[in-house]
């Protein structure tokens, strides 16, 4: 019987080990999660295939303008305490921190997209193409009667038959 107890108490033990694992994983991720969560945006929600071609027809001036905007109001909103960032060991001014932030992020979605295009996400990045509309809507040779507008009310009004 106490062999019973001693492998009911370690099977206890186990579980509140693994318990404090998974508690000290989750502390540990808490603070990355924000920034987790931009690159799996980038990564699998963006269709980059659509996307680079827009850049490379001065898209990108955009996403400067974009950045530029980022960098003064979180710089304007959200200063450092004793106005500096302390990256890798060197003190720089608000605006400087934030602009080397936002190109951080930037950057890093970029290269999302570059990974995505390069076929590392496999299938989990897949969008499939949206069945293109009919241009042809009203313009199939036929007259307007063949819509039923006429059986609505929306008779000929004394309007002149043109061809399409």
């Amino acid at each position: 019987m106490e062999a019973l107890f001693n492998l009911f108490t370690s099977l206890v033990d186990v579980f509140q080990a693994l318990l404090n694992l998974v508690v000290s994983v989750v502390l540990v991720l808490i603070p990355w999660l924000p920034l987790l969560a931009w690159l799996a945006f980038f990564s699998l929600a963006v269709n980059w295939a659509k996307a680079y071609p827009i850049l490379r027809r001065g898209g990108i001036l955009g996403v400067l303008l974009l950045m530029v905007v980022a960098v003064l109001v979180w710089g304007s909103v959200a200063p450092p305490e004793g106005g500096k960032h302390y990256l890798l060991g060197m003190a720089v001014s608000n605006f400087t921190g934030k602009f080397i932030y936002v190109t951080m992020l930037t950057c890093m979605a970029l290269m999302c997209g570059s990974a995505q295009l390069s076929g590392a996400f496999g299938s989990l990045a897949v969008f499939p193409e949206a069945p293109a509309e009919d241009d042809h809507h009203g313009h199939d040779g036929h007259g307007h009667d063949g819509h039923g507008h006429a059986s609505h009310g929306h008779g000929d009004h004394g309007h002149a038959v043109h061809a399409h």
